[in-house]
């Protein structure tokens, strides 16, 4: 596929988006043959980006993430945002293509002009994110959408990598699903800036209420800045939707009026360079013909028993940077 870097660009600024959603394509695109023009694509719409609030949302599977998203994203489009939602999914392995790869969970928001709905493939990312998420916030931002919201895959041990590229992270957990408390990793739980107990409508708003008392009273045993809300919703009723968003707009004024935003974001952009730097010396590393003609042998033997991982890895490594 051949790109125009200057259409791409002017499109989205224009709020285009086919546009949008081709210069993400692009961003996502591992071909060598796109590295020039997704770089000038990204060089153009920085300036542009920036200006919104970021939103990543994770939770134990089957607690309704995009169900919440949905009626989460139609109240802030009610109160005039334009919303985009990064919804990322389970790669295959064997076409590395999302596995869920469709809007069908998010019908009414999809149909809204003032969303944007964008499923991507993990591509075997750690972190519950896609590889290019950070350049798919700046082409939403550029087009003119206010809120990015990143639906990661699912809670896993490795979860945390979103937390890094967004202002605030919300954690979405489910009554009644077993032990309120050990039912999630406590690493998650401390870095989770809001928390917001699903499904609280019929016969399980009384469950739900019990497990908000919980995870209130173990979060405020962790050491933190600022207290922890925990609130019941419900994206069939609207319950606690309302709320949530007023919560949400509140912490973001008060961490954008103490610098803390700033900082975040520049923070942001020092591991998206780490990031980038990494990948470079893996490609370049793995590229290597000197490199390419060892490993096969260094594989079989560390499979055989007769290298020890560390071993064959270091002589890889002295092969390369002697």
């Amino acid at each position: 596929m051949v790109y125009d870097a200057d259409a791409l660009i002017s499109g989205v600024l224009k709020g285009n988006r086919r546009a949008l959603a081709r210069s993400i394509t692009l961003f996502e695109s591992g071909l060598k043959s796109h590295e020039g023009v997704a770089s000038k694509v990204m060089k153009g719409l920085l300036p542009h980006a920036g200006g919104s609030l970021r939103l990543g949302v994770t939770g134990v599977p089957g607690v309704g993430k995009s169900s919440f998203i949905e009626a989460f994203g139609q109240e802030l489009i009610g109160r005039g945002h334009k919303v985009a939602v990064l919804a990322v999914d389970p790669s295959s392995t064997l076409s590395q293509g999302s596995i869920l790869g469709d809007k069908t969970r998010m019908e009414k928001l999809t149909q809204s002009p003032s969303a944007f709905i964008r499923p991507s493939p993990s591509g075997g990312t750690l972190g519950g994110v896609a590889s290019r998420t950070r350049e798919a916030m700046v082409a939403c931002e550029a087009a003119g959408f206010d809120v990015i919201v990143v639906e990661t895959v699912g809670v896993g041990q490795s979860e945390t990598a979103v937390k890094g590229m967004v202002d605030h992270f919300l954690l979405l957990m489910l009554a009644g699903a077993g032990d309120e408390i050990q039912g999630i990793k406590r690493g998650i739980m401390e870095l989770a800036d809001m928390v917001a107990i699903t499904k609280a409508d019929g016969d399980n708003k009384k469950a739900a209420e019990k497990a908000r008392q919980s995870y209130e009273n173990a979060l405020s045993l962790f050491l933190r800045d600022e207290k922890v809300p925990v609130i019941t919703t419900s994206a069939l009723t609207g319950h606690g939707i309302f709320e949530m968003a007023n919560r949400l707009f509140a912490r973001h004024e008060v961490i954008q009026r103490s610098g803390i935003l700033s900082q975040r974001r520049g923070e942001q952009s020092v591991a998206w360079f780490w990031e980038e730097v990494k990948k470079g010396l893996v490609t370049q590393f793995s590229s290597d013909p000197l490199i390419a003609g060892e490993v096969d042998s260094l594989l079989d033997g560390i499979m055989a028993g007769s290298f020890a991982p560390r071993q064959a890895a270091r002589h890889i490594l002295q092969k390369y940077n002697p």
